[in-house]
């Protein structure tokens, strides 16, 4: 198999940093209450990681050991706040809905994990395809988790009506309900696993 195809593969499945990896948990559970916001945070996610992965791979070896952890942050810091300032711009009822999860991209585990683990030690193109494979793996549960919670919820999905809503239960859309979906869905991908294997 193609190398670059294996990376971005590797995210999706293997490396699914949702559903094998636990990691990312607050925007996870906090900006999932619908379909789009999920999708849109894990969009956001990805753009950040491509482009960090990138830059900090082209640095590697420039950048001293004694400060890299602060500077792939501050590298980090300046692609969240370019997303930041292009979802204010042009999407700010989505920015005002995911409020502070979008500057907290900074800190989130599973880009500095990324930049530290892969992009610090391979070629640009293999950190770009990482960034491409962790950051769709990233969205598509994210969305997936969105969507599920949003059609238990209030019979949507992606507000459009699937069935009425006084017939969903509004738990799935509050904070109990992200844990409850999380759990049966990262039990459903584990299930799966095991098949394939």
């Amino acid at each position: 198999m193609n190398k670059s195809l294996k990376i971005l593969l590797n995210g999706i499945i293997k490396e699914n940093p949702i559903f094998v990896l636990l990691l990312g948990m607050c925007p996870t559970l906090a900006t999932t209450s619908s379909a789009i916001n999920g999708m849109s945070m894990g969009l956001a996610t990805m753009f950040v990681l491509i482009c960090s992965n990138a830059v900090i791979s082209l640095l590697k070896n420039v950048i001293p050991d004694m400060v890299r952890i602060p500077a792939f942050i501050v590298v980090i810091a300046t692609f969240v706040t370019i997303i930041e300032m292009m979802m204010n711009a042009y999407v700010p009822a989505l920015a005002d809905s995911l409020g502070i999860f979008i500057p907290l991209i900074v800190v989130n585990c599973i880009v500095l994990g990324r930049a530290e683990s892969f992009a610090s030690k391979n070629g640009v193109l293999s950190s770009i395809f990482d960034g491409v494979g962790i950051g769709l793996g990233f969205t598509l549960a994210l969305s997936l988790l969105g969507a599920s919670r949003e059609l238990l919820g209030t019979g949507k999905i992606f507000s459009l009506k699937i069935y009425p809503e006084q017939y969903g239960s509004l738990i799935f859309v509050l904070a109990p309900g992200a844990f409850i979906v999380l759990g049966y869905l990262i039990a459903l991908f584990n299930r799966l696993q095991q098949k394939k294997a």
